[in-house]
């Protein structure tokens, strides 16, 4: 008797249980962002709204100023156009839902469109990854095979390496959105971030997620220390060449032509390297808020800033394109 009513107790807590589950099932989650700072949101907007603007001006001059210039149609700008393109989406996926919600006070986000917004950032983030690795050997190239460059960075070469690198980003991308939204989310929906981090959304899981976090952990160990790896490759070769170049100025314009696109490596894998390549445990709030913040935003805005406008090439070619601009209106 004692047993049959143990069993029906049983029966009906698991009963209970998965009701509870079933009610309480998520199906949006809460971006608590900046949400503590109170009014100095408002200034954050501000401040976030110009450099949004100057991102996406910043590179899309940079991309129209690549397609109408011919000079500038070389492997190297090629990639730079590239880059600029995937780092304006990159900004696009994240930063204006982050500005609506400085403004907002239901900073809500549906589970499918955290699950997009996490995809498509996680896309295009490892997409530059591969591009800054294809640069690096686009550089190198460069600089130590001269006579085989055109050869080595022809036309259809170029246009397969962009593709795999979108190819291997969103494959990656596809992989780790699924480990993180196949888990159930029945409780908390509290994101403790501006947007739909691995990090702080895998934490929300009311189920283990210790295998889930190692494959996505792997994954986020190859998606930036291969390309990294073979970067610092690269330029181990190109200074090694570049030492063995006899005239100091043939020295300095080797390096120049280098000098940004490492800039740029060591702020988007430093950052990105101290969020991602450790579990998810040890995901600290308001630190990690500051550092995704650098590579969500500086990041981007050092492309058209330290890669396009300081290079003379690109310079001289905006001042071209505008005096055109200025012509064209009276020759018609």
């Amino acid at each position: 008797m004692h047993v049959v009513k143990a069993m029906t107790s049983l029966t009906v807590n698991l009963g209970d249980q998965v009701n509870q589950a079933i009610f309480s099932s998520v199906t949006e989650f809460l971006l608590l962002g900046f949400s503590n700072l109170g009014e100095i949101q408002l200034i954050l907007f501000a401040i976030f709204l110009c450099l949004y603007l100057i991102i996406l001006s910043g590179n899309i001059t940079t991309v129209t100023v690549i397609c109408l210039d011919r000079s500038l149609h070389v492997p190297m700008y090629f990639f730079l156009g590239i880059l600029s393109i995937s780092e304006t989406c990159y900004t696009f996926v994240i930063l204006p839902k982050m500005l609506i919600n400085l403004l907002s006070l239901l900073r809500t986000i549906s589970f499918i469109n955290c699950a997009t917004q996490m995809f498509f950032f996680l896309g295009f983030a490892v997409t530059n990854c591969m591009l800054l690795g294809v640069m690096s050997y686009d550089r190198y190239a460069a600089v130590c095979h001269p006579l085989w460059y055109p050869v080595l960075m022809s036309w259809p070469v170029c246009g397969h390496l962009a593709a795999t690198c979108a190819l291997i980003g969103f494959l990656f991308s596809l992989i780790g959105s699924l480990l993180v939204f196949e888990l159930p989310f029945c409780g908390l929906n509290k994101i403790n971030h501006y947007f739909c981090d691995i990090s702080p959304v895998i934490q929300l899981a009311c189920t283990e997620t210790y295998i889930n976090e190692l494959v996505i952990f792997i994954g986020g160990v190859l998606a930036l220390m291969v390309p990294l790896t073979f970067i610092c490759i690269s330029y181990g070769f190109i200074v090694h060449t570049i030492l063995k170049i006899p005239s100091t100025d043939g020295k300095q314009k080797a390096f120049s032509t280098c000098a940004s696109h490492l800039t740029v490596v060591i702020v988007h894998y430093g950052c990105a390297s101290s969020v991602y390549l450790r579990p998810s445990a040890k995901f600290s709030s308001n630190k990690d808020r500051l550092v995704t913040m650098t590579y969500t935003v500086v990041t981007p805005l050092l492309n058209p800033m330290v890669y396009s406008f300081r290079n003379k090439d690109v310079q001289m070619a905006i001042r071209k394109v505008i005096a055109r601009g200025r012509f064209y209106p009276k020759a018609l």
